[in-house]
């Protein structure tokens, strides 16, 4: 017997025209019940786009299912014959927390799923599918990339049908009323911002935030798209304060700690947006991690050039000489030499992971005796290695870490954040770079269009051009986000939120004491931007655990 309501969230693109068809007649439920009476567990693979499902099975169990990114979520848990359904995990009666989750939360910034911040309470992760039937529980997979590149490419024809696809897939996400747009003033959100332009055939509203600090403003590339485009352009700069009266309703809004640091300032975009009227946004969120463009695929392109040296050079002679000698260390060049060699002999996907700030702090000097006897610290490194050895063998490096991205980056960071701050606001979001048509297309790429030599997203920024602004094709990505570092260094009413929530984990016998003091006495002012990431993750998990156990 299951205890699970029947629902189904998002916007589901059912790709069976029958399908299709009823879904338009007798709304999404009918049709999900259709696919399921038709396809079995293999329903999701014919349906795209958001969503969220929770059925009822003819042999009396519930059948769940997620999209292949997790914007619509859905968690779960399971009490003998009984299983309990919920789009967050806060909805389920839980209340005892899991010290694993709480250790995965500071090494991610995120409780990736299938973990939740409770004992016994699951999240369904991105493109899995559960069944719960006579007690017992399956969860699988219906879905994992497989990409298969086209072999002679042409770039004329390429162009024409991606640029046709951006403007379907911007198109279908204007809902009813108005619809505005974040414009960060980086190539995703520059596209949808003058897609949607064109296709409305008036100025798109657009909204960004931005930062009175050197460094870390990028404003002025925001306000080059909309004035490139014509769109009716908002600002908002946030503030110190902004963040000491943000941080509490922002954390607490979360159904576990949530620790991406633009959450707070993208709450405060949509709630500019909500105030003027606009219960919907479009996002850029998926250009980066769909044609390849984030730095670390560079990165780990030129490290992947070692595993192409013969074998016998690499063991002889390389790595006997440059890895395991410190005497290289005193010679510039060599020292580089070698530095390269020991990273490049690290396996993917550890080696991506080699610059973790908790691991590299020591675990010892950050948490307490009695926790660490409570955490496996191994688990997120094999949570890691699990993700990434599902995709294909066959595929290239780069595609193998788009995929890793999918999960890590998209599904169980960048879309939190981005719905979770929208939904405080009032606020519902759309993805078009998330379309399944732009995925499909992705999938087709040849990966020298994604990354062409160290260049990253050529393809992208060539089908573009014309299109946006030449400014905003050659800017580098920053990446600087939230200048939180130093402002809780100057900001006595900031400051003393984040002296207060660490000194409240130090209490909870989470964080040694003497780790606290040291990270705010010596650490944190010695170098804000550096450390300033790891006292918000801590002052948000803290926040969360004031209200949700108090």
């Amino acid at each position: 017997m299951t205890d699970a309501s029947t629902l189904t969230l998002g916007h589901p693109r059912f790709g069976d025209n029958a399908l299709a068809d009823l879904a338009k007649r007798e709304g999404d439920l009918a049709a999900w019940r259709a696919a399921y009476a038709q396809f079995g567990v293999r329903a999701p693979e014919r349906v795209g786009d958001d969503f969220a499902v929770a059925l009822d099975t003819p042999a009396g169990g519930t059948f769940l299912a997620v999209d292949k990114f997790a914007i619509r979520t859905l968690c779960y848990r399971v009490e003998g014959n009984r299983l309990h359904v919920a789009p967050r995990a806060d909805e389920l009666g839980a209340t005892e927390l899991d010290p694993q989750a709480i250790f995965d939360y500071l090494y991610f910034h995120v409780i990736p799923s299938p973990r939740t911040i409770f004992k016994e309470v699951f999240r369904l992760p991105p493109g899995h599918y559960a069944l719960f039937e006579n007690g017992k529980l399956i969860v699988a997979s219906y879905w994992q990339p497989a990409f298969e590149e086209i072999r002679s490419p042409s770039f004329a024809d390429l162009r024409e049908e991606f640029l046709a696809t951006v403007r379907e897939s911007v198109a279908s996400r204007i809902e009813a009323g108005r619809t505005g747009c974040y414009l960060s003033g980086g190539t995703d959100s520059s596209t949808v911002s003058g897609m949607l332009t064109r296709i409305g055939g008036q100025p798109a509203e657009t909204y960004s935030i931005g930062f009175d600090v050197s460094g870390y403003d990028e404003m002025e590339y925001a306000r080059i798209a909309a004035r490139h485009f014509g769109t009716r352009h908002h600002e908002y700069y946030v503030t110190p304060g902004d963040l000491v009266a943000g941080m509490p309703k922002v954390a607490v809004s979360y159904d576990q700690p949530f620790g991406n640091s633009s959450a707070v300032p993208a709450y405060y975009c949509a709630l500019r947006a909500k105030q003027d009227g606009f219960d919907t946004l479009l996002a850029g969120d998926g250009g980066d991690e769909l044609f390849g463009g984030n730095s670390r695929y560079a990165k780990q392109r030129v490290f992947g050039i070692y595993d192409h040296i013969p074998g016998i050079l690499r063991e002889a002679i390389l790595e006997p000489a440059l890895a395991d000698s410190k005497v290289f260390d005193h010679i510039p060049l060599l020292k580089k030499s070698a530095s390269y060699v020991r990273q490049a002999r690290v396996p993917m996907p550890d080696r991506m992971n080699t610059y973790n700030l908790l691991m590299r702090m020591g675990l010892g000097e950050v948490f307490t005796a009695n926790f660490l006897g409570q955490i496996d610290s191994g688990e997120p490194e094999r949570h890691q290695r699990e993700v990434y050895a599902l995709c294909p063998a066959s595929a290239s490096l780069v595609n193998k870490m788009l995929a890793y991205d999918w999960r890590y980056t998209l599904a169980e960071n960048d879309l939190p954040k981005v719905i979770g701050s929208a939904h405080l606001a009032g606020v519902q979001v759309g993805f078009p770079f998330l379309d399944d048509r732009l995925l499909e297309f992705s999938l087709k790429l040849p990966t020298n269009y994604k990354l062409k030599g160290l260049k990253l997203r050529w393809f992208f920024k060539e089908a573009l051009r014309g299109f946006l602004p030449d400014e905003i094709l050659v800017k580098k990505k920053h990446g600087f986000g939230l200048p939180f570092g130093p402002w809780a260094v100057q900001h006595a009413a900031l400051n003393k939120l984040a002296t207060d929530s660490l000194h409240g984990l130090a209490d909870r016998n989470i964080i040694r004491r003497e780790f606290i003091d040291t990270l705010l006495k010596d650490h944190l002012p010695a170098h804000p931007g550096f450390y300033g990431e790891l006292v918000w993750i801590m002052t948000m998990m803290e926040q969360w655990f004031r209200v949700r156990q108090s």
